[in-house]
């Protein structure tokens, strides 16, 4: 993406902003915040399913952010993002997330729609960064890569 390190990091860590932008996520809290650790929860919601989750965040500014899962639906939640600057001034953004739901029932359900589900996150963020830093930050002859995304697998998104 044509921004920073520092921006994307920035766009990401403010997960009270969530609700605002990103698809099937109604609401976020934050319980607890420490020098580079914020423990939050996430409430999502989609047709007859909601859920809430508590995962315990660290922020490594401005290199990466590390998800472990708390408490929830899950039997297991993996994710992190990693933001490297690229040498035409731009950053590549690594994202992996990997889930089971305890319910088999909303396992299959959601494991039937987990691609487009990450394509339609992808997206929101994408948004997300043009509205908070604008669309001319990407530099010239610049592209933005296209999503690799797949069940625990790992894509540069952006």
């Amino acid at each position: 993406m044509p921004y920073t390190p520092e921006q994307i990091f920035d766009m990401v860590a403010d997960i009270e902003k969530y609700p605002e932008f990103l698809p099937w996520c109604t609401g976020a809290r934050i319980r607890r915040r420490e020098e580079n650790i914020i423990v939050a929860d996430l409430m999502i919601g989609f047709k007859m399913v909601r859920e809430k989750f508590t995962s315990r965040v660290e922020l490594n500014r401005p290199h990466g952010i590390n998800v472990a899962y708390a408490e929830g639906p899950f039997r297991y939640m993996d994710n992190h993002w990693v933001f490297k600057q690229m040498d035409d001034g731009g950053v590549l953004i690594d994202f992996y997330v990997d889930f089971e739901f305890h319910s088999k029932m909303l396992q299959k359900i959601v494991g039937a729609l987990f691609n487009e589900a990450v394509k339609r996150m992808v997206s929101a963020f994408q948004r997300r960064a043009a509205l908070l830093y604008g669309p001319d930050g990407r530099p010239p002859g610049g592209r933005f890569s296209k999503a690799v995304v797949g069940r625990q697998s790992r894509g540069q998104i952006f």
